[in-house]
Formats: C-alpha cells, sequence, structure tokens
C-alpha cells in the first residue's frame, strides 16, 4: 500500500493566489459591503450546513443519457490515491482508458480546472474548498439518478455539512488523525494518548504531523481546548507554547512519513493520519509481524476526523461516464478494493471495524484506525476560516518551527 499522497502544508489554504473567488465579509476577510463581482462562499459548520449554491449557467446534466464510450476518463487526483485495478476495472467495462493527472496542492488541482483546454471529468476536492470551486463555477451539481450507490454511504454523508444535499460530491474516505506508535517499545499508552508525544523517554523518537492546523489542533486538544477552528489570538498562541514545550523535552521532530518511519523504527511515536498506520503494514521490515504497530484515538471523547470528496467538473467532456465512475468507487467491493491499495477508509456502512479486521485488511492492535459514523458524528473537523484567521494559525506554527 503507497504511503497516503495529500501535502499536509497546503491542503487547507485558500484558493486566493489561483483568483478564483472574491471573498466576502460572510467569510470574516473584509469588514463592509461584497467587492464588485465578488460572491459570497458559504463558510460551513456540522451546526450551521451550507446549501451551496446552483447556477443558471451551470445546469445538472439530465437523467437517462447513454454513457460516452472510447477514448479517455480524465481524473484529477492526487499521486497514488487510487488503486489503478479499480479504474482499469472501468475502463475495462465502459470501452475507454482511465487517465490519472496529478496534482500536489489543491492550488494546483483548482489552476488545472481553470485552464483552458484541460477538460477533466472527475476531480477530488477536499471539503474545505468545496464551497468555493462550487461558487466559482468550477464543478456541475450531481444528477442522484445516476448514484444508486449513494446509498451505500455513511446516512451523514448523504447529506454533508460542507455541501448539503449532496449537490455536488460524493465521500471518497475518512480518516482520523491521531498518534501511531510502536507497540513493542511503547509499553502502556496513558488515557489522554497525545501525552505519548511528551514523553521523555521517547526523546529523539517523536515526531508532529508537519501541518499548522493539524499540530496546534492536537496542543489544543491534548489540554482539554475543543474550539480548534477558534480565531482568537490568545488561544492560538496559547496552544504555540504548548507545542513548544516538546522541544526541550522530546527533541521533536516534523514530518509526514508516519507509515515509514513508524515501520521502520526511526519514530516510536508520530503524530498522523490513521490511513498512515494501515500503509505501514506494508513498509514493515521483512520478518517483523505488523503487531508491532499501534494507533490511538481518543476513545468516546472528541479527535479530529476528516473526510476527501469526488466531483465532476464544469466542463467534463463524458459527464455521464463520470457520473458512472463515482458511482462505481461507492459500490462496496470496489471501495474495498481501493482501500487494499490507498490505505484510506471509503466512508461506507459496510465497512467496519470488525469486518476490516477479520478480512485482514488491519490487525486487532490497528482496528482504533477505522472509522466508525459514530465516531465521525462525536469527533471534531478542521474547518476553513477566514484569511486573517489562518494567518494566525501560520504565524503560530512558524514560532513553533523557528524555536526547535
Amino acid at each position: 500500500m503507497p504511503p497516503h499522497p495529500r501535502e499536509p502544508l497546503d491542503r487547507r489554504r485558500f484558493l486566493l493566489a489561483a483568483g478564483l473567488i472574491g471573498l466576502t465579509a460572510a467569510c470574516g476577510d473584509r469588514p463592509g459591503r461584497p467587492a464588485a463581482g465578488a460572491s459570497t462562499v458559504p463558510l460551513s459548520r456540522p451546526s450551521a450546513p451550507a446549501q451551496l449554491p446552483l447556477h443558471a449557467d451551470v445546469p445538472m446534466m439530465a437523467a437517462g443519457l447513454p454513457p460516452e464510450r472510447g477514448g479517455k476518463l480524465k481524473l484529477l487526483n492526487y499521486a497514488e490515491y487510487i488503486s489503478p485495478d479499480v479504474c482499469k476495472a472501468f475502463g475495462k467495462e465502459h470501452g475507454v482508458e482511465v487517465e490519472v493527472t496529478t496534482f500536489t496542492t489543491m492550488d494546483e488541482m483548482v489552476a488545472k480546472l481553470r485552464t483552458a483546454g484541460e477538460g477533466f471529468d472527475v476531480c477530488f476536492p477536499t471539503p474545505d474548498v468545496v464551497g468555493k470551486v462550487a461558487v466559482g463555477k468550477l464543478l456541475q451539481p450531481l444528477n442522484a439518478s445516476y448514484l444508486p450507490n449513494l446509498a451505500n454511504v455513511w446516512p451523514q454523508l448523504r447529506d454533508p455539512f460542507y455541501d448539503q444535499g449532496a449537490r455536488y460530491t460524493v465521500p471518497y474516505n475518512a480518516y482520523t488523525s491521531g498518534v501511531g506508535y510502536r507497540a513493542d517499545r511503547v509499553s502502556t499508552v496513558p488515557a489522554n494518548g497525545y501525552d505519548l508525544l511528551w514523553d521523555t523517554a521517547y526523546k529523539g523518537k517523536a515526531y508532529l504531523i508537519d501541518d499548522a492546523r493539524e499540530g496546534l489542533a492536537l496542543a489544543m486538544l491534548r489540554n482539554g481546548v475543543t474550539d480548534i477552528n477558534t480565531e482568537d489570538p490568545a488561544k492560538i498562541k496559547q496552544a504555540g507554547a504548548w507545542l513548544a514545550e516538546l522541544v526541550p523535552r522530546t527533541n521533536i521532530k516534523l514530518g509526514i512519513l508516519a507509515y515509514q518511519l513508524v515501520a521502520e523504527g526511526q519514530a516510536t511515536v508520530h503524530h498522523c493520519w490513521s490511513g498512515d498506520m494501515v500503509n505501514a503494514q506494508s513498509y514493515l521490515p521483512k520478518g517483523v509481524d505488523a503487531d508491532v504497530l499501534g494507533y490511538w484515538y481518543p476513545e468516546g471523547s472528541t479527535g479530529i476526523v476528516g473526510t476527501d470528496t469526488v466531483a465532476v467538473p464544469r466542463n467534463a467532456p463524458k459527464p455521464v461516464l463520470a457520473h458512472m465512475f463515482l458511482n462505481h468507487l461507492l459500490d462496496t467491493k470496489v471501495a474495498e478494493s481501493n482501500f487494499s491499495y490507498t490505505g484510506y477508509q471509503p466512508a461506507l456502512t459496510a465497512i467496519t471495524p470488525d469486518k476490516m479486521v477479520s478480512d485482514g485488511f488491519v490487525t486487532e492492535q490497528l482496528k482504533p484506525t477505522i472509522v466508525t459514523p459514530d465516531v465521525y458524528a462525536r469527533s471534531l473537523q478542521i474547518l476553513q476560516i477566514s484569511p486573517p484567521g489562518e494567518a494566525l494559525w501560520n504565524d503560530a506554527w512558524a514560532a513553533f518551527k523557528a524555536g526547535r
């Protein structure tokens, strides 16, 4: 299984640099009235779901159309974030070649969608940018008549807060942020597993995800602060001070290679995404049993959860086939096959912790990597904030890194 491909330093950046959207005061970037031609992007929250706007000049595709045949179905995705076998099977069934063009950041994805003549059929936006690309008319509304497998998805993601009514997206994968560790070196996992990163026993062998929002949010949660989307300068500064404690205590390192570093033993504890520990099973040295890998996520309390999505670009050359490809990814067997390649779990009701253990996807020790609808419902999400708020988080993170 390959590593998760997302580039964390850029995955939540706004699309301002691309010139896609002029944000209004509704997004908190400036007071007063919107600039001429600006569009309001809903700042979506679970407690205040956003219904993204439809546009008269971007109509929904009609129902009952035959799929396009021949040529290529063009996907725009992170590298190594979809199984080649899943793509080949779909292509063989429908008489097309499925071609994947890759990007490393959301900004790059948007730039490719805006490039005249590119013509992608399927793209993989993260929920924090879905509102912006929808308002910017880069996506087309989905016609659910082509998506019967949407019934396989967790109920709360059939009508997600970031895209109420699933107008533009279907869910792809789900993941949590927790602490991966070598169980053969960690004798006891404390009730607050974040404490592992502050434990002097692991000095020189402790790592933090190299991402401002993830890192500072971890410090907040460890100390009982659940407002992980705050724009309060004092709270953000305090989170940076808590992280600064890690420098003398554990000589904390930063990285995004938990799947490799924990598997190979360079890291004993590593703040990571759940999919990293699923992937780590494939990076273990020969003769090392997968039971040496462990993953902690808060049980019965608040942690961080996230999802990725799939959408159809406005100018898709093969929109019918694109819808069918989205439906293909939501088929349980196909989704499990894709999971076995990416290490990141599809958000389908049939994929449960017990089933993933019994089917050999993960060991019993790694059962906490499997996200359930209940975990999703009780967990927090790192959400879109205003550009000034984002700057505060980035400044606190930069100060922490400068002090290492």
